[in-house]
């Protein structure tokens, strides 16, 4: 039975994984500096689904086998692995591990807007009208008004970059209206995690290697590899454990707390070793996308008002 109150190994789990996934923006903005985007894409999806694969194998969990499922796997790799780690990755290579993480935190506000146009049970109520709305306004101040100024032909690296975000952003929307249709199928959690990032990575090598032959790349520094080792092991097969792990225990309104986490620890990890600033349109754009996604959820109002009667 999944308990609605999250206790305390809940809680010190979520701030692990809040920090995993914050500290993959970090990681891949030391990574970018010496491998290009596809390849570190493939490399962090190919080490997760390693490690993934040999967590199912030694539980005995049961191995997805049917060519429907494995083509619902493809497509879900693609929405949440595949375009979303590509686009971010690619981003850092112009702004930094704060911003992007950021932005990144919109997620929820395009997954509910998705979910509102495609999903019959998902109806758009006025409470998540208003989330939207305050969080959208949040992304704008983020971006900054210079970047709407200079949308079209002529868009600065920066500007693109946060845009690439955004579409990361989006895509992880698109795959978490989609990846609902899993549970109907009867498949667990943890095997789509696994079939994801499987198909993540057979998509991905052909392209890596066709676009950036990563054969005939420099070695990379001993920092670099780590960085990678760390990425795939920790930040994406490790955090999908965690995931399942709180999903389970504490049910997915709880888990989707890790949104307003993870820009934090991103921002902070930046700042402290890599020297970014944080800038104050940063700090208000954040606040925005954290009171619009506090108003989509609803909880939070709800104890306020507890509170005060």
């Amino acid at each position: 039975m999944i308990n609605q109150r999250m206790d305390a190994k809940d809680w010190a789990l979520l701030l692990l994984l809040s920090f995993l996934w914050g500290g993959s923006f970090f990681l891949i903005d030391v990574i970018v500096l010496e491998l290009p985007p596809l390849t570190i894409v493939t490399l962090r999806v190919g080490i997760a689904a390693i490690v993934l694969w040999t967590v199912l194998l030694i539980k005995g969990y049961e191995v997805p086998k049917s060519f429907k499922l494995w083509r619902a796997f493809f497509m879900l790799g693609l929405l949440n692995n595949v375009i979303p780690f590509s686009l971010i990755v690619w981003g850092q290579n112009h702004i930094g591990a704060g911003l992007a993480a950021i932005i990144n935190a919109s997620t929820p506000l395009f997954t509910v807007l998705i979910a509102g146009a495609f999903l019959v049970d998902e109806h758009m109520t006025l409470q998540k009208v208003i989330g939207v709305l305050v969080g959208l306004f949040g992304v704008g101040v983020l971006i900054g008004a210079d970047a709407f100024a200079e949308l079209g032909l002529n868009m600065s690296l920066t500007t693109l970059a946060q845009l690439a975000i955004l579409g990361a952003a989006i895509s992880y929307g698109c795959a978490s209206v989609f990846g609902r249709r899993f549970k109907s199928l009867g498949v667990s959690p943890f095997s789509t995690a696994v079939g994801q990032v499987t198909a993540a990575t057979i998509i991905l090598l052909p392209m890596s290697y066709i676009v950036e032959r990563p054969d005939q790349l420099a070695n990379p520094s001993l920092v670099t590899g780590l960085a990678i080792v760390c990425l795939g092991v920790f930040c994406t097969a490790l955090g999908y454990l965690l995931y399942f792990q709180i999903l389970s225990s504490s049910g997915a309104t709880n888990v989707v707390l890790v949104t307003f986490l993870v820009p934090v620890t991103a921002a902070f990890l930046g700042w402290l070793i890599l020297g970014e600033q944080l800038h104050g349109r940063y700090v208000s754009g954040m606040v925005l996308i954290g009171l619009g996604l506090a108003a989509i959820d609803g909880r939070p109002w709800e104890k306020l008002r507890a509170v005060l009667r």
